[in-house]
């Protein structure tokens, strides 16, 4: 997590949540008290075409509009991507995002109010181990299966973020040698596992448009399952090498694909069964939807000093 300004003030009015995703940006603020129960909420829609720092100004322009005449004791923010040396880094998926100065805009716009920024998958594993499945553990793995693919590691209680802020990004691991790989512009993992993925090779398969979602609905067709099949059983291949390393006590899984958890949950649980010494508890996300912004929370009452 990065924090922007190292001071830590009593929380005592509203602290602020942003989480920048892929197709929408969501924003809510909560009672520094109550920070798990927002207070008012907001979804601005994006578009492809829509210039980064275009999406940045609707964004605060919403966000100031929601925090209303109060003052902001604290803001966090969830974003794709990591935020490394000032800039966002492995962010390719949305026009002028990758190297984007998102901490100095976010100064810029909120002055000496307190401001944490970490990657979504991070965020999401901080709410998860403030108000819901992570709770409690020291050692664990949060698995976020959405339009991406990537997991966040917790040590400590903890979320460690590795030497360069990019811990966890599973979508880039190998599966076979010499195969494409993060210098040939590729996430290996990811696009095989992941909804974009899937809604890509499935709507070829299929000769139309579908969703991810769609497909685990129309497991019927044998050239559906054997696409879904192919997935889950690489997912939880990694899934397993990753316990085998981390040794983790609860592994927790979220994100927008677990409408399909019956079909998910109980391969991965068998997976690591076989292949884990030491098997971890292998549970779902309490915060299934909006994780990310949930973590933005998260991150501000850290950013203010909040326990």
């Amino acid at each position: 997590m990065a924090t922007l300004f190292p001071q830590r003030p009593v929380c005592r009015e509203v602290v602020l949540g942003i989480d920048f995703g892929g197709t929408k940006v969501a924003l809510a603020t909560a009672s520094a008290d109550r920070v798990d129960r927002p207070l008012r909420t907001a979804r601005l829609p994006t578009r492809g075409a829509e210039g980064a720092e275009r999406v940045l100004r609707r964004s605060l322009d919403a966000a100031r509009a929601l925090a209303g005449r109060g003052a902001l004791h604290a803001v966090g923010v969830s974003t794709f991507g990591v935020v490394r040396g000032g800039t966002v880094r492995l962010a390719p998926t949305v026009p002028g995002w990758e190297g984007l100065e998102l901490p100095r805009l976010l100064r810029e716009e909120f002055g000496d109010t307190p401001v944490a920024i970490d990657n979504d998958v991070n965020a999401a594993a901080s709410a998860e181990l403030r108000w819901g499945a992570l709770r409690g553990a020291s050692t664990a793995l949060y698995l976020n299966l959405g339009t991406g693919l990537a997991a966040a590691l917790v040590v400590g209680g903890r979320v460690v973020p590795g030497a360069h802020g990019a811990a966890g990004e599973i979508g880039y691991l190998l599966s076979r040698p010499g195969e494409s790989a993060f210098a040939d512009g590729r996430a290996p993992l990811e696009e095989v596992v992941s909804g974009q993925a899937l809604a890509r090779r499935g709507s070829t398969l299929l000769g139309r448009q579908v969703s991810a979602a769609s497909l685990f609905g129309a497991r019927a067709d044998p050239s559906v399952r054997a696409l879904l099949d192919g997935a889950v059983e690489s997912l939880a291949m990694a899934i397993a090498n990753v316990c085998v390393v981390l040794d983790p006590e609860r592994v927790v899984v979220g994100g927008g694909m677990m409408g399909a958890a019956e079909q998910i949950m109980p391969r991965l649980a068998a997976e690591v069964r076989r292949a884990v010494p030491f098997p971890p508890e292998l549970v779902s996300a309490r915060f299934v939807d909006d994780a990310p912004l949930y973590g933005a929370l998260a991150l501000a009452l850290s950013a203010c000093g909040g326990t």
